[in-house]
């Protein structure tokens, strides 16, 4: 069966019926990343895929849920699941950058044209 075709897990399968995740804190753009460099053993076939998948590198929580095709809620539970097991480690989200003050900038201006 090919990567396109492959059945969705339901959400309620993917996060063992539970209604909460272990841990809080995660959000949308929580970034996740692998912590070891070898599979852990006995994981659940759900939460190997999310470890599999980021073990190259580091995706946001919702782009390991499209990635999985899994709704970010059932993805938040498998994070929060590995995160605890030391397998992943979550970073916040990184803040939006603050609008540069005009005024600085006018006065850079000023003291650059004034080095000519």
């Amino acid at each position: 069966m090919t990567a396109s075709r492959r059945r969705m897990v339901p959400a309620y399968l993917a996060t063992g019926g539970r209604s909460r995740p272990g841990n809080k804190g995660f959000e949308r753009l929580t970034v996740l990343f692998a912590d070891r460099a070898d599979p852990p053993d006995a994981l659940e076939p759900e939460h190997r895929r999310l470890w599999e998948l980021l073990r190259p590198g580091a995706l946001t929580v919702v782009e390991a849920a499209a990635h999985l095709r899994l709704p970010v809620s059932a993805t938040v539970f498998l994070a929060a699941d590995l995160v605890e097991a030391g397998c992943l480690r979550a970073r916040a989200p990184i803040p939006r950058a603050q609008q540069t003050d005009r005024s600085i900038v006018e006065r850079l201006l000023v003291g650059l044209r004034a080095l000519r």
